[in-house]
């Protein structure tokens, strides 16, 4: 594992920063009681910080496995923190005004910051994409290792341009039309309101669909399936078949499948109006049949190997009559 001081600098400075900020905004809900959009005010920035920290330091850290094209990937790290930290100020500005940062359109100033933010976005996922390109391309001895490095990536990109549904009008501010003078265009949540009834903590609608599972679940792809490879190789000296590199790889093959499908679970179930907490029977029956398939591949991964048969020399052979 590459030292820490090697990684992206630049990006564990902005991570450390995020952790400030978070704890700024938990500060900010104890002592505002202010509600915006359902929710209390700093809620927003408190989430986006914890959620930035996390990527920042995840990218900080991949960054370091490069063998070839660092200088573009020092770049493209410089690039992911302005465009973050962008994104923070916007969204911190806008609660100080006590306004929605998100699909604002009800004043000028709000529709700038709102397509200032929408930019920022895009040249974010850019970026990001141009790290997971390099280390697609970056020899890294352990398989696993890549493996889990670019299989985080690549679900984390995928999940982050689920934000880009977000910004389409929903169903019922099309039916609604006059789009072009509507104070808000764009919605987290599908089939109902945004502001509705939620899940605590997350904010996740508990009457619809909510396209913020699926994107939170797939970013932090980045994080979990690299740290499932560490946990893995932290039990390999007590778990003999984890010292097995080929039995950690094929475990982190599981893992990206099951990942990966539990994402297009998520967003399919979103996009059909379903809320996380209340799934129906067809979701409920591709979930068991997802459990199943992921159970089955680490079971059949992790169970001893089946002992080599011998083989029969000469003196083992019967004597012909």
């Amino acid at each position: 594992m590459s030292s820490w001081r090697s990684w992206h600098r630049p990006l564990v400075v902005f991570s450390a920063a995020m952790a400030v900020m978070a704890l700024v905004s938990a500060v900010g809900l104890v002592v505002d009681d202010r509600v915006l959009v359902g929710a209390p005010i700093w809620a927003k920035p408190f989430k986006f910080a914890v959620s930035f920290a996390a990527y920042g330091l995840t990218l900080a850290w991949m960054l370091a496995h490069l063998t070839r094209g660092r200088r573009t990937g020092r770049w493209a790290g410089h690039v992911v923190v302005l465009t973050s930290l962008t994104e923070m100020v916007l969204i911190t500005v806008q609660v100080v005004r006590g306004r929605r940062s998100h699909f604002n359109f009800a004043t000028s100033f709000d529709a700038v910051l709102w397509d200032a933010m929408g930019l920022t976005i895009v040249v974010l996922w850019a970026a990001t994409l141009v790290i997971a390109v390099l280390l697609l391309r970056t020899r890294i001895a352990d398989r696993a290792t890549a493996l889990a490095v670019r299989g985080g990536l690549l679900i984390a990109l995928a999940g982050a341009a689920l934000g880009f549904l977000m910004v389409l009008p929903s169903e019922s501010q099309r039916a609604a039309g006059n789009l072009d003078t509507a104070d808000v265009v764009g919605a987290h949540s599908v089939g109902v309101p945004d502001g509705g009834p939620a899940m605590p903590l997350t904010g996740w609608s508990t009457t619809g669909g909510d396209l913020r599972a699926p994107h939170f679940v797939g970013m932090h792809a980045l994080q979990l399936l690299p740290l499932l490879l560490i946990v893995l190789v932290l039990l390999a000296p007590r778990f003999a078949r984890l010292r097995d590199a080929g039995v950690r790889l094929r475990l982190v093959r599981v893992a990206v499948a099951g990942y990966t499908a539990l994402v297009a679970l998520l967003t399919w179930q979103a996009l059909r109006g379903q809320p996380l907490i209340h799934p129906d029977g067809a979701t409920l029956a591709v979930a068991g049949v997802l459990l199943a398939a992921v159970a089955c591949g680490t079971w059949s991964t992790l169970r001893p190997a089946a002992p080599a048969r011998p083989s029969r020399t000469a003196d083992d052979k019967e004597p012909v009559a």
